[in-house]
Order: C-alpha cells, then sequence, then structure tokens
C-alpha cells in the first residue's frame, strides 16, 4: 500500500541556498511552459504535450540568461513539466480550471524521484547535495520499505516539510466488525452520525480572528519589497499555519476514530467549491473543510479494509423521515427540529439525515438498489435539482 510521511526538516545556509535556487528554477520553468501552451494555442490553436516543454527545456538551458538552471537538478524542473501536464489533463477532463502560473511567496514545492536521491543508513541526500537533510524524524520509516519519490515543500510562513512516499507493507485490514454508520457533515456541528452522536465544530479560524483582523492591517502598511513587509507577510502566513496544524490534527484524529469503530462509513458527496460562493457561509465552510473529511476517510477506509460509500448529493436526506418515508416540501435551514405528518416521529434535522444517509448507502452496497425513493410533488429524490440552482450548503 503506496503511504507517504511528512517530516519538518533545518536545511544548513548552503543547503536552504541550494533549495531555494532549485524551487525558484522549477516556478521559472512551470510559468514559461505554461505560457508557451497557452501562447501556442491562441495563436495557432495547437495543443502542446509534454514531450514538446522537454524539448523547450533543453533549448532553455542553453540559452546565456537561463544558464542558471544548469546550476540545479534537471528532475525536479522535469517532475515540474510532468505536473503541468496533469493539470492540463485534468482541465480538459472538467475536473479543474485553468492551470495558473505560480507566485514566488508561496512557498513551492519540488519533486525527487529515485535518480535524485539517496536513502542511505536513514538518512536523504540529494542531489547535488554533499551532505543529508538534518530532518526531524518524528516517526519510523518501516525497515523493508524503500522510497520511491521525495518531495521538499517550503511553505509560506517560511518552514521547510519533505514528503516521502514509499510501499509499506506493513499496512494491515483492521479486524473486522458488523457496525455501519452514517455521517451528516453540518457547521454548528461537524460531524452528526446516524447512532446520534455530535461531534462540535472547534472553528480554528475564529480562535484567530483577532490576530488575522490586526496583523494584515500591518502588512498593508508596510511598502512593497521592504523587509518589513516580508516580516509582517511571513507573521501573518504564521497564523495560517497555526490555523491548519490545528484543523489537520483534529480531522486526523476524528476520521481515525470513525474508521476504527465502524465497518460501513456512508457520506454525501457534496458540491464544496459551489457552496463555498455562498458569500454568507463560505468562511463557516471553508473552516470546517468537509472535503478534507471525506478526503481523509475514503484512503483510510482503502488502508484498513473498510467499505466507504458516497451517495448523491440531492438525495433528499434532510427533508425525508427515516421512520416512514415521507418527503416534505420544504425544510429550510432554520428548521433544525420537525415532526413528520404522516407517522407523528419527531425528528432532529441533522440526526435524520444521516440515518437517511446511512439507509441509502446500505442500499447501494448490499442489494444494488436505487437511493431515490417515491417521487415528492416537486422533485423525484435523489434526482439533479431541475431549476439548475446551486446545492444550498448545510449547517
Amino acid at each position: 500500500m503506496e503511504k507517504a510521511y511528512s517530516f519538518r526538516f533545518y536545511p544548513t545556509p548552503t543547503q536552504e541556498s541550494l533549495l531555494r535556487r532549485t524551487l525558484g528554477c522549477v516556478r521559472l520553468v512551470y510559468n514559461k511552459a505554461l505560457h508557451e501552451r497557452t501562447q501556442a494555442w491562441y495563436e495557432k490553436q495547437e495543443r502542446v504535450g509534454y514531450a514538446q516543454t522537454s524539448s523547450m527545456l533543453t533549448d532553455w538551458k542553453k540559452q546565456e540568461e537561463l544558464e542558471f538552471l544548469n546550476e540545479v537538478s534537471c528532475v525536479p524542473l522535469q517532475q515540474g513539466l510532468r505536473h503541468l501536464q496533469t493539470a492540463f489533463t485534468n482541465f480538459f477532463a472538467g475536473r479543474t480550471k485553468y492551470p495558473n502560473f505560480k507566485k514566488k511567496h508561496q512557498g513551492g514545492s519540488a519533486e525527487f524521484t529515485k535518480s535524485a536521491f539517496k536513502f542511505k543508513d536513514k538518512q536523504i541526500y540529494l542531489a547535488k547535495c554533499t551532505e543529508p537533510l538534518p530532518i526531524r524524524w518524528s516517526r519510523q520509516i518501516p525497515e523493508s520499505c524503500e522510497p520511491s519519490t521525495v518531495t521538499v515543500r517550503l511553505h509560506p510562513s517560511g518552514r521547510w516539510h519533505i514528503s516521502i512516499r514509499f510501499d509499506d507493507p506493513t499496512i494491515q485490514p483492521l479486524p473486522p466488525t458488523d457496525k455501519a454508520i452514517g455521517i451528516d457533515l453540518g457547521i454548528s456541528s461537524l460531524v452528526i452520525t446516524s447512532d446520534g452522536d455530535k461531534v462540535s465544530n472547534p472553528k480554528h479560524f475564529k480562535k484567530h480572528y483577532r490576530r488575522l483582523r490586526k496583523d494584515p492591517k500591518s502588512l498593508s502598511r508596510k511598502q512593497k519589497g521592504s523587509k518589513n513587509r516580508e516580516k509582517a507577510r511571513i507573521k501573518v502566513a504564521k497564523i495560517h499555519a497555526q490555523i491548519t496544524d490545528s484543523r489537520k490534527d483534529h480531522l486526523h484524529k476524528l476520521t481515525t476514530q470513525l474508521v476504527r469503530e465502524n465497518q460501513t462509513i456512508v457520506v454525501e458527496n457534496l458540491a464544496v467549491k459551489n457552496m463555498v460562493k455562498n458569500p454568507k457561509l463560505s468562511q463557516a465552510i471553508s473552516d470546517v473543510s468537509w472535503g478534507e473529511i471525506t478526503r481523509q476517510l475514503a484512503y483510510k477506509c482503502r488502508w484498513y479494509g473498510r467499505n466507504y460509500i458516497e451517495i448523491d448529493r440531492w438525495f433528499p436526506s434532510s427533508k425525508r423521515c427515516s421512520n416512514c418515508g415521507y418527503i416534505a416540501e420544504k425544510m429550510p435551514l432554520n428548521v433544525r427540529e420537525w415532526d413528520c405528518p404522516d407517522c407523528g416521529t419527531h425528528h432532529d434535522r441533522d440526526i435524520n439525515a444521516s440515518k437517511n444517509i446511512l439507509a441509502a448507502g446500505l442500499a447501494v452496497s448490499v442489494c444494488r438498489a436505487t437511493i431515490r425513493p417515491e417521487q415528492s410533488k416537486s422533485v423525484k429524490a435523489g434526482a439533479k435539482n431541475p431549476s439548475g440552482k446551486k446545492q444550498k450548503p448545510k449547517s
């Protein structure tokens, strides 16, 4: 099973100078290749692929003003071109937007394949580096594992991290259990399960809101290009890094617990990118990181032999009675509890939704049944919104 460990490291001044030059060259090559591909399409309606950009890179290295590209390893430069090709592939497949140019002050990364690094005596030697990277080994890498790729990343806050990817044979499925759970994702409560449990939203962004209001104002008053502005930028970036670290730590603990305790996990396939377009809830939705929750659940279920099921985002989980199947005509976000007109059952909105999500997921998993129940007066349950309106955010 392929796995990646991320470690923090503290490069020497010589190593940091080389790594910063490498990141700068990767960014330059990526941006130049993106420019060439864009111009070729607008001027000649021609598509330029990875092979053509690789030939361009060879020519660029021969130019006098770009001779510095020869001072760094060629592998990260080629990997940058491959990443650009992947970005275009995803764009033409409709999965992402058109690739953007990389910016200087947003950090950067450089990927090294086996030919550009050496793993010896539990030390990493990168190409053109005579000394091993001073890595803080916060966990042990399995003895029999050989890294396949190494990615060096500089964060906007100035921190250096290295991601080591390898095939880990030590990952084993967890003991099977009969428990299945449906999960409804929300804002006031981060996770609501079909068992009736609610995980409160820690609101990481709100805890640092005052600092994030004060420091960016100080940054905006600094002159562009000055050392004081760079100090202020790093200060703001460190706050954002602290928020990100706290959020990821909390989500990893939560998702690991859910995977350990349940054999089957069912969630909704939410269109988070569309939902954050709501100006009133965009900040709250971004803070809860629904996409990160589902991403972690998906790969951890794959690692540990659990069943991960996603149901249609248009399934009326909140409007449907989990007891009798009645579907309400409307269910505004301010309605947190309701009584079913048919059977009289009293429902908590979120718990009822998680029960319906579980039932729909089990129907798909066990008997390949449709997740669309009886047709309501307005919209058939589970069908796409006929009005073409954007999906409303959950709470």
